[in-house]
């Protein structure tokens, strides 16, 4: 099986900004763990910031 997470603007800001709200931890550490957690699963991972009307 595979899931690809597409992340949109700021979310490569967890962990960073507004913590007592987002949490402390950031994206990439949340992907390992679960890459860890399920590992029968290939997971794809992309970061954009670009905001269209």
């Amino acid at each position: 099986m595979k899931i690809a997470i597409i992340n949109g603007p700021n979310l490569n800001l967890l962990g960073k900004r507004e913590i007592d709200i987002y949490g402390g931890e950031s994206f990439n550490v949340f992907y390992e763990k679960l890459k860890q957690k399920f590992t029968a699963i290939e997971f794809e991972y992309f970061q954009s910031n670009v905001e269209e009307n």
